[in-house]
């Protein structure tokens, strides 16, 4: 039935019998599958990279120090809620497109395509940066075979060019030295130097091609990754309760156990957001899953409390065994063993299983993204707001193969180039916005159709949603102004182009099915 209101509200009857008609997903994903695909996206570039940036901070915001386990607490809180109310959504709308399907059924088109455009930022602009810190790991762990990969191969312009003219100012360390020989030892085109990051552009291509084979296969590849990496966490664990020395919890010297107070768990809390940003993605497979209605909950809260315990205890470790202010790098487990005390064969030895674990992480991370973003595509194209290439599935794997390819295309390449630093507080403010309205849907959904079956229903509404959407306002609060005024402008270029497009094309609009 076409409606002329860009505000037009799809029910959840009609999206389930646009799927029937127009054929759906293949059905093969179990609970475990599901709860696999949600750690494999929680646990890996957040905690692997971006907690020495929490732990100690930047220019732009102070650090938690050793009270980062508080931190990783109240992101926990903030994302339990949310969680909810994504499981109340996924259980009920078992369809493809995530908190995109959600706006749909809920609030209506033009939000639907806010936060479409929006989940943009979350997928395919954070696998830019899991893929580019997964290459810096990924060079880490072949210098234990003794391959070592050229620096104009393996970081990005930027980075290079900085650490160039860092170097002419004085700064001498390893790092900088290594970043700086990309600019002096690159090939040139002309007068411009070759530089490139190669690894992640690769991993990106590998998993790309393993997506349009197919989900199950996919999956599976998914869960012995998981697998590996948990184990190489719980080694971390047991090495480290080893090596703690009470302390580097409480030192005067260094500001004591919260160096900069609640001012610093809460910014802290904001960049760590990272680490969560990957539990959501469960609820993209809804289409995939056998029996949603039961097991699309139970892989979105069992996924979020998995992945909450192991972050808690590894951060204790991790600021027990070194001195807190010396863990600002992009390898903070690494760099946490380089400063303990004990064994130096032991030592090395761990920092090659880590080096060997992060490496695994994020490419499970890489892989349920890359999954995720193509089925938000699928959905959009399916309601006429993005071309319709990007619905068509694969004859023989019944993929949405276009969009797949597409979306491997775009993040590889920016991968090869982008800087990590601009990547990581898009994606996080993307989150954070996405969460907030899926909260406001369940209320709204809960309004206006109230006798709609719910195999799982968010206790405490409307009072749970608002908690969540109070809570992701706030860490949304904590993330420097350049971020707001990005991700405004990011808005603002999805808006023309749903004008353009989507407003003309919409199916529940215009009334022409696809």
């Amino acid at each position: 039935m076409a409606s002329s209101s860009i505000f037009a509200r799809k029910s959840v009857a009609d999206a389930e019998r646009e799927v029937s008609h127009a054929g759906g997903l293949k059905r093969s994903l179990g609970k475990w599958h599901l709860t696999a695909l949600g750690v494999g996206a929680t646990i890996g570039a957040g905690i692997f990279a971006t907690t020495g940036t929490a732990i100690v901070g930047d220019s732009a915001r102070p650090g938690a120090g050793p009270a980062i386990v508080f931190s990783f607490l109240l992101t926990a809180v903030a994302c339990g809620f949310a969680a909810l109310c994504y499981a109340e959504f996924a259980a009920m709308v078992p369809i493809a497109g995530s908190a995109y399907t959600y706006a749909y059924t809920s609030i209506g088109e033009f939000v639907a395509w806010i936060i479409g455009w929006d989940l943009i930022v979350e997928y395919a602009v954070g696998n830019i940066g899991v893929a580019i810190g997964w290459s810096g790991h990924f060079k880490e762990l072949m210098t234990h075979f003794g391959v070592t990969i050229p620096a104009w191969l393996a970081t990005d312009y930027r980075s290079a060019h900085d650490a160039f003219v860092a170097l002419g100012a004085g700064t001498n360390d390893a790092t900088t030295q290594f970043l700086a020989s990309a600019w002096s030892n690159a090939p040139h085109i002309g007068s411009v130097p070759v530089i490139f990051n190669l690894p992640a552009f690769a991993v990106v291509a590998v998993l790309t091609v393993v997506l349009v084979i197919g989900i199950k296969e996919s999956a599976n590849s998914n869960n012995v990754m998981v697998l590996l990496k948990i184990g190489i966490i719980i080694f971390f664990l047991c090495v480290g309760a080893f090596l703690i020395r009470p302390e580097n919890y409480n030192n005067p010297a260094t500001g004591g156990f919260s160096p900069n107070g609640f001012k610093g768990i809460s910014a802290a809390a904001a960049i760590i957001f990272f680490s969560y940003i990957g539990f959501d993605a469960v609820s993209t497979a809804a289409e995939e899953a056998k029996n949603p209605a039961r097991d699309m909950p139970f892989g979105i809260i069992v996924s979020l409390v998995v992945c909450t315990v192991l972050y808690i205890l590894l951060s204790i470790v991790m600021t027990g065994i070194a001195p807190w202010q010396q863990l600002g790098t992009p390898e903070p487990m690494i760099t946490a063993l380089q400063y303990a005390q004990g064994p130096a064969g032991l030592l090395n030895f761990s920092r090659f299983i880590i080096a060997l674990g992060a490496v695994a992480a994020m490419g499970s991370v890489l892989l349920v993204f890359q999954l995720g973003q193509p089925r938000i595509f699928f959905s959009m194209s399916r309601d006429g707001l993005l071309p319709k290439a990007f619905a068509k599935v694969h004859p023989k794997y019944r993929t949405p193969y276009v969009g797949t390819i597409l979306t491997g295309l775009f993040v590889a390449t920016f991968a090869a180039f982008a800087n990590i630093a601009e990547v990581v507080d898009l994606t996080n403010i993307g989150t954070l916005f996405a969460f907030v309205l899926v909260s406001a849907g369940v209320i709204f959904l809960r309004r206006t159709e109230p006798d709609r079956p719910r195999p799982f229903r968010v206790p405490g509404v409307p009072y749970t949603p608002i908690i969540s959407i109070v809570a992701c306002f706030y860490l949304m609060y904590q993330l420097p102004a350049i971020t707001w005024i990005r991700f405004g402008i990011w808005l603002a270029v999805g808006l023309v182009f749903y004008f353009l497009y989507g407003f003309k094309h919409s199916v529940l609009r215009t009334g022409k099915a696809r």
